[in-house]
């Protein structure tokens, strides 16, 4: 087990990068089981969630490179012969579940084990399935496998008779980025037109979009509600540049709101930060932003300002900056409420924060913040990916020392987290257990 050490109360100055984002590399190493050729794909960030999807892609016979010093990977998915996901790794991260629909597009049939990842709500799969069925496969789970086929063999290929998925009018009850992006490498090698109709509108969708493009695929209307996918009967290798992380930047905005000085941030989407950085704006944080990619954070105010939040899907703030900002709102004097409209285990860090002095309330899915003058520092738990980035702003802000543990969490996401903070003149050092046992 391994943890980070913060002492707290250090000013942050400086320039930091962002990485590739997870979130859109995930996908897109998945989309690469599609290609006939070679995949090369820039800007992958090393993390522990790229490495679980590497060796997913391993298991299923893909050729795998991966230049960590350059954040080049290459994949060669032509050798694929297996169509089946194994327990023992989608276990571990949710987006694993997002090979389903370039399986099943490419031999007809997948089989793959009922996802997990972090715990902060059900999830279900449901309408992934229903979008399958409407493409003309069936499905069943079996034994904890969702099983899901287009055709009566345990092989097909995508461009021959009963194993080709056929073009369909898909209507989302909710706009899932993860159906959005299944049902679109599902649709790209099927028989005729689909139509997604209550598409997710992400970012992370536009890119996936744009590699499938690269590749040949004939995709429109994508950053829309409605996106239409015309099959094309084959797909050709390409070599790709992932975009930068969103939910990082604004990790590190919240970092330099708490703590700064001046910060600025480079490769940080000014269009898909917009909403967070209006609200963050409204704290009293000066933001700025030199160009469409670099953004500048100077804390100005000496007391912030309290404010309401609704998570909600693109283009709403963006539930997964809820836990850090919470981190901020904690700090402000006065009564702020975020209300959590997308998962409903999104507050299970407030039991953290509070240890630490914070004093927040949880009513439903609302949490009450009634801003405290300053956090002290305490051991700490992540309990999620962004829950434990939450959990290390804190520390970065409190008095004294702060020790966050289960950081393979943090892992999952953010590439060299505190060689980053530290970068800034943050003091936060990882400890392994066995450092601490010599």
């Amino acid at each position: 087990m391994s943890s980070f050490i913060i002492n707290g109360g250090k000013i942050l100055n400086g320039k930091v990068a962002v990485s590739g984002a997870k979130n859109s590399a995930l996908k897109i190493m998945a989309a690469s089981i599609l290609g006939s050729s070679k995949v090369i794909l820039e800007n992958i960030p090393d993390i522990e969630d790229v490495n679980t999807m590497v060796q997913v892609l391993k298991t299923l016979d893909a050729e795998v490179k991966f230049d960590r010093g350059k954040n080049i990977l290459e994949i060669n998915s032509s050798a694929i012969d297996s169509y089946e996901a194994p327990y023992e790794l989608v276990r571990k991260m949710r987006a694993s579940v997002l090979v389903a629909g370039p399986l099943l597009s490419r031999f007809g049939r997948v089989k793959v084990a009922v996802p997990g990842g972090c715990n902060i709500g059900a999830r279900q799969i449901d309408l992934h399935l229903k979008g399958f069925e409407a493409l003309g496969a069936s499905n069943s789970i079996e034994h904890g496998y969702v099983i899901s086929s287009a055709g009566k063999n345990t092989k097909g290929c995508a461009g021959t008779g009963a194993h080709r998925l056929t073009g369909a009018n898909i209507n989302l009850d909710f706009p899932s980025r993860g159906a959005t992006e299944n049902l679109m490498m599902a649709a790209v090698l099927a028989k005729g037109e689909t139509t997604i109709n209550n598409a997710a509108r992400e970012a992370e969708i536009i890119d996936l979009a744009d590699f499938l493009i690269s590749m040949g695929a004939d995709i429109s209307g994508v950053g829309t509600d409605c996106i239409k996918i015309r099959g094309v009967k084959k797909l050709a290798g390409t070599k790709y540049r992932i975009m930068p992380d969103s939910i990082e930047a604004g990790t590190f905005v919240v970092a330099a709101a708490l703590c700064g000085g001046i910060v600025e941030i480079a490769d940080a989407i000014w269009k898909n930060l917009e909403i967070f950085c209006l609200k963050i704006k409204e704290t009293g944080i000066d933001i700025n932003r030199t160009s469409d990619n670099t953004i500048i954070i100077k804390k100005t105010a000496k007391k912030l300002k309290p404010v309401y939040i609704s998570t909600l899907p693109y283009p709403g703030f963006p539930t997964d900056l809820q836990p850090v900002i919470a981190v901020l709102l904690s700090t402000a004097p006065g009564i702020s409420i975020i209300t959590e409209n997308v998962f409903e285990n999104r507050f299970m860090y407030v039991e953290e924060l509070n240890r630490m002095g914070a004093n927040i309330k949880i009513d439903g899915h609302h949490a009450v913040i009634n801003g405290v003058d300053r956090l002290s520092g305490a051991p700490v738990k992540a309990f999620d990916l962004r829950a434990g980035a939450a959990m290390v702003l804190a520390g970065l802000a409190a008095e004294g020392v702060t020790e966050v543990y289960d950081i393979y969490h943090i892992n999952r996401g953010y590439e060299r987290f505190e060689k980053k903070l530290g970068s800034l003149g943050a003091d936060i050092k990882l400890v392994n257990q066995t450092d601490m046992n010599v």
